[in-house]
């Protein structure tokens, strides 16, 4: 079961908020590359960076911060210019 899917774009990237019955997902796309930040739903977990949304983790992080940075340079952009739509801002809480 998944929740409705909330969006934004800004800066060239877009990026789509997403819930299923496992994970809360911030899943970025800028031209051919993508990124994505994951965290179980109960919020505990450490938050992991991968490729794709559904791809191997490459790396977890404790602080959303982290993990958007790492989701950047994947993008080959500046932490700042990526977008979170208001529901995703709490990730790593």
């Amino acid at each position: 079961m998944t929740d409705g899917a909330h969006t934004l774009e800004e800066n060239d990237v877009i990026a789509t908020y997403t819930e299923t019955d496992a994970e809360r997902r911030l899943e970025f796309e800028r031209g051919n590359r993508t990124a994505a930040i994951a965290q179980n739903v109960d919020g505990y977990a450490m938050l992991k960076v991968r490729p794709t949304v559904d791809g191997d983790e490459l790396e977890r992080y404790y602080g959303f911060d982290m993990a958007l940075d790492h989701a950047a340079e994947l993008l080959g952009v500046s932490p700042t210019d990526l977008p979170v739509p208001e529901p995703a801002e709490d990730l790593g809480m």
